[in-house]
Parts: structure tokens; C-alpha cells; sequence
């Protein structure tokens, strides 16, 4: 397939609603041809059974020596999307180095590790509630749900995990913001990583001097007692993706799924009914409208055929997994209506919000965790809740990696 700029579909920095462009692309086939920031030719999968076959394809690697735009020095130290390409960590390892990076951290995702983890994100929630309540009563009844619910949540319980003082948090929310933009310019770009790096860096350094029952300290240790288990390097990596992917991911998606409640009144009736759960709302949520719409990248290390078409051997390519969430051929014809009864349907299809294969998101059991006491907690306290302004005039994220919008005003009651 032709991937000249004339052809391909040119991603929007400036972010915005994705779901239109993935209808029309998905429309002509499950594969598409990009242009990302700086005219850098790539590929995205949007078809549900495309993208789960392209994700668990042992023929796809995540390190960007396969990036072959990369590899030839066709992209500046500022491009914008340097960090998803080359950060340390197991985002970007495959193979043994993979396995390795991965069961280092995983301890702190275990089904029981989140099971003890859901009374202290319960408490969390209750105080944040309190604090948006009085946010509202001294702005005319409206406050940021984003700002004041959303975002403290899923930040809180990953700084708690890592051991991150409390005077590096706002500089972190901050700096993880900047680093998922795909608008900035390389200036920019350059200085928020390298200033991520440095804050980490000082909380690495923190827990060395004063270790902890926490992820950070007991990756300090793994280091300690074995050189070459994990480098700096690694560890920065490592931290840099628990803080980004640790709050981003479920920001976006407790966003998505108040505003999609508020817009379909209906559906949060039946959950009060109990035709559905706050688990089933999480599960639709994540395929309707997915918190991460185009996460980069993955690179063929051969030519590779999906769907019929041909991806180059170091080609980046995304995932789409917003486009995914509502391929009819995986969904039916009602793909794009939101339905929380769908996921509790014999047979239903599950989404790959989260991922598939050796790469699926580490902490999706506490992402979903914290999203349905969110909601539970959000909608029990105020069951009257809706969004202030119309859907159309919320401003979106800056990003087409990220997929939420910047601020949810709502009136409580």
C-alpha cells in the first residue's frame, strides 16, 4: 500500500475527537497508512481481529532499533513522540529483557496486591469527593470534575505505590502531561523530558537514602543486589512509565465514562436497576471510548502482511485502539451506540483497550479497580451529577495518544 503523505491519513497533533477519522479509515480496511509530526511516514491498526492478531505477532518489536526513520537520523532529538520511541524500560524491551523488566514490577499489580489496595483508594476517593463538593459550593454549584476527582485519584495511588514524596507530585502531573503531547514544540519536548527524568531521579534518589514498602525502593533493591538486573537507566524508564501510564490511563477513562452516563441517562438508570454493574460501565467505557487512542509504537522486523495490507520492516506503527472499540465487524452494527449491558452478553467480544499479548497493560486490574469505585463512589454521593456545558464545547486533550477532554465541569446536584 501506497504511505506517501498524499495518501495517508495526517494525525492531528492538536489531538480532538478521534471516532469520525476512525470510522471513515476503518472504512476502507482494518490497516491504515500515517503521517506522524514531522512528516515521519508510520501505519495504524484499527480493526479489532487486525490489531489483536498485529499485538500478539512475535514478529513485532517494541525497541526502537527497529524504527528505521530512527535508526537513519531522520528524526530530531525534540520530536514529540521521542519518549514512547526510546525511554528504558519495558515498554520498549522485548524478549528476555522484556520478562525481566516486567516480573520486576509486577509484584506490585498482583490480583491480591490490588484486592489490598481497594479500601485505601476507597477512603482516597471519599476525601476527593468532599473536596470537589466544596469546590462546587464556592463556584455557583460547577466545579472540574477532571481536575478535582479524576485526576488526584489514580495520581495518588500511583505516587503511594512508588513511594513519591508529596513535594514531587503536582511537578510530576505537570511534566507526564507534556510528555504524552503530540503538539508541543522540540523546545519544549527536549525540557519536559529532561526535567521527568530529573524529578525521577530525585525520587529514586529519595527512597536510596530512605527505602520503603514500595515499588520504587523494591526496584532500588533488584538493582542493588545484581548490577545488571536493572540499570538507571532502566529504573528512570520503568518509573517514567508507572507515572505516566499509572494516571493518564485511568484519568481518561473515569472522564469518558461520567461523560458518556451523563449523555446516556438511560444507561446509568440500569446500572441503579442492576441490569449492569460499574463493571460493566468500565468494560464499555474502555471499547467505546477508549483513554488512549493512538499509542505508539510497534515495529515489524520483517515485512509484514495484516489484513491484507503491507506493513514495511520498521515501520512505526500505532495501535488504534479507540478505532477498534467500535469495529462493526467485531461489534456489530450498533458498535459506535454505548450499551453497559453489552460486556455481561454471552459471547461478547472483550476489548483491547488495555493491550494484548506479552505487552498487555500491567496495571489494568488497577486501573479498573480504581475506575469502578470511582464511579460507584461519584454517583452514589451525587446521584443528581451532570456535565455543566454541552459535549461539543469541552476542550480535548492536546494529544491523539491520550483520548479524554481537558476539563469536565459538572454540576452536583
Amino acid at each position: 500500500m501506497d504511505i506517501s503523505p498524499d495518501a495517508a491519513h495526517r494525525l492531528d497533533p492538536s489531538g480532538g475527537c478521534p471516532h469520525a477519522d476512525n470510522a471513515r479509515l476503518l472504512a476502507r480496511g482494518a490497516v491504515a497508512p500515517v503521517v506522524l509530526p514531522g512528516g515521519i511516514e508510520g501505519m495504524a491498526v484499527l480493526g479489532h481481529a487486525a490489531l489483536k492478531e498485529f499485538l500478539g505477532d512475535p514478529e513485532v518489536a517494541k525497541n526502537a532499533r527497529h524504527f528505521a526513520a530512527l535508526r537513519e537520523g531522520r528524526i530530531g532529538a525534540g520530536w514529540p513522540l521521542m519518549t514512547f520511541a526510546t525511554v528504558q524500560g519495558m515498554i520498549t524491551a522485548d524478549g528476555d529483557d522484556h520478562r525481566r523488566l516486567r516480573a520486576l514490577a509486577s509484584r506490585a499489580f498482583t490480583p491480591r496486591r490490588v484486592t489490598e489496595l481497594r479500601p485505601g483508594v476507597e477512603e482516597l476517593a471519599a476525601s476527593l469527593l468532599d473536596d470537589l463538593d466544596r469546590a462546587a459550593e464556592a463556584d455557583g454549584g460547577v466545579a472540574d470534575l477532571r481536575r478535582h476527582f479524576a485526576l488526584p485519584l489514580p495520581m495518588g495511588v500511583i505516587c503511594e505505590l512508588l513511594g513519591v514524596e508529596p513535594e514531587f507530585r503536582d511537578r510530576l502531573r505537570h511534566l507526564s502531561n507534556q510528555v504524552v503531547a503530540t503538539d508541543i514544540g522540540p523546545e519544549q519536548a527536549v525540557a519536559a523530558n529532561r526535567e521527568l527524568v530529573a524529578v525521577l531521579a530525585a525520587v529514586a534518589a529519595a527512597r536510596t537514602e530512605r527505602a520503603g514498602d514500595d515499588l520504587t525502593s523494591a526496584l532500588i533493591a533488584a538493582r542493588d543486589e545484581d548490577g545488571d538486573r536493572l540499570g538507571q537507566g532502566e529504573l528512570i524508564g520503568t518509573l517514567v512509565l508507572m507515572i505516566i501510564a499509572g494516571h493518564e490511563t485511568t484519568l481518561n477513562l473515569i472522564t469518558n465514562a461520567v461523560r458518556a452516563l451523563c449523555a446516556h441517562r438511560d444507561q446509568l438508570d440500569l446500572v441503579r436497576e442492576g441490569a449492569a454493574t460499574w463493571g460493566d460501565v468500565v468494560e464499555e467505557t474502555l471499547r467505546w471510548d477508549a483513554p488512549v487512542s493512538y499509542f505508539p509504537f510497534r515495529y515489524p522486523v520483517r515485512d509484514l502482511t495484516v489484513d491484507g495490507t503491507l506493513i514495511p520492516a520498521g515501520t512505526p506503527v500505532l495501535a488504534g485502539y479507540s478505532a477498534a472499540g467500535r469495529d462493526p465487524a467485531a461489534y456489530g452494527p450498533d458498535a459506535d451506540r454505548f450499551d453497559v449491558t453489552r460486556p455481561g452478553r454471552p459471547g461478547a467480544v472483550r476489548n483491547l483497550s488495555l493491550g494484548h499479548g506479552a505487552h498487555y497493560c500491567l496495571g489494568a486490574p488497577l486501573a479498573r479497580m480504581e475506575a469502578t469505585v470511582a464511579l460507584e463512589r461519584l454517583f452514589a454521593r451525587f446521584p443528581g451529577l451532570d456535565v455543566a456545558v454541552p459535549g461539543d464545547e469541552l476542550p480535548r486533550n492536546s494529544s491523539f495518544v491520550g483520548n479524554s477532554v481537558r476539563t469536565l465541569p459538572v454540576r452536583l446536584r
